[in-house]
């Protein structure tokens, strides 16, 4: 048989089924993508016309203090706000999934429920819950801490600047904590049994079997949920606008980059939105995004392939 006898036909079935993906994909993703990076190439001239300025609005971005100051404070707050996630709610999460996970565990699917019900809920209800709860005028928190004698502890807050970022850090915790929890117990149920049983012949149980056995097994999980926990931090802003507000007090200890970005955008009471300057705001966020993830794919994920059955 000739060469072109050999080759297999093209397989235009898989065009089929992937072509209404990628065209949804393209259309609300790609195209806003490369649109976002276009318009922070230009700058608004005084007669209202765009006039290409190239790198310009990133210089003003770094260099103008005006601007610099705002970006570099939300840039750290939104730091914090992920090492508070990756340090509280990923540890509790696999914790979680561990206890959980055992068979002898009564109840354990309505835990796994409970606990992932605020993972579905609404910004807006989370926020203005933990709001009332928080509130040191008619808030239950006030009342419930002194019930065990804990009242001298209680202060406002969402109210200080202090405390802020790290009790809205908190409440997206305690929002998301079943995400993680759910992944890795799906992680924890896909070891073989034949490898906790060969565990158990060599004297390995319990916690011990955990530390050994069961954690090194779901690595690749844990790289995939510090990933997802880098995007989603980054890109947070729900939480902050809700409780906080566009100008995310106080005194702009609660900003990170999402609302720095609407801010910049659309403008907010005396700040007149400049599309181009958020633009170039947004393609910042995405250059850190693609960096943090780039790193783990390049740097992490080839690492833990060896822990893959």
């Amino acid at each position: 048989m000739s060469d072109r006898a050999r080759k297999r036909p093209f397989r235009w079935h898989i065009v089929v089924f992937l072509a209404p993906a990628v065209l949804i994909y393209t259309a609300i993703m790609i195209i806003p993508l490369f649109g976002t990076l276009n318009l922070s190439l230009f700058a608004r001239a005084e007669d209202g016309s765009r006039v290409f300025v190239g790198l310009a609005n990133f210089q003003t971005l770094f260099g103008d203090p005006r601007w610099s100051d705002s970006f570099w404070n939300a840039t750290s707050n939104n730091l914090w706000f992920f090492v508070i996630h990756m340090l509280v709610q990923n540890p509790i999460g696999i914790a979680l999934a561990a206890i959980l996970s055992a068979p002898k565990l009564r109840f354990a699917a309505f835990y796994r429920t409970a606990i992932f019900i605020p993972a579905i809920l609404s910004f807006v209800i989370v926020g203005f819950v933990w709001k009332l709860i928080l509130s040191p005028l008619w808030g239950v928190a006030p009342t419930f801490m002194d019930a065990l004698g804990l009242g001298d502890w209680f202060a406002p807050w969402l109210g200080l600047e202090r405390s802020a970022l790290t009790t809205l850090a908190l409440i997206s915790v305690w929002q998301f904590v079943g995400i993680p929890m759910m992944l890795i117990y799906a992680a924890l149920l896909s070891i073989p049994d034949e490898v906790l049983e060969a565990a158990e012949m060599d004297g390995i149980t319990g916690t011990s079997q955990f530390w050994k056995i069961k954690l090194p097994l779901i690595l690749p999980t844990i790289g995939i949920i510090s990933i997802l926990t880098f995007v989603g931090n980054f890109n947070a802003f729900d939480l902050i606008y809700v409780t906080q507000g566009a100008l995310a007090g106080p005194n702009f200890t609660t900003d990170i980059l999402g609302s720095f970005l609407f801010r910049t955008f659309f403008g907010f009471q005396l700040q007149l939105g400049d599309p181009h300057m958020g633009a170039t705001v947004a393609t910042v966020m995405f250059a850190i995004i693609l960096v943090g993830v780039s790193i783990y794919l390049f740097g992490v994920q080839t690492r833990l392939r060896r822990y893959q059955f």
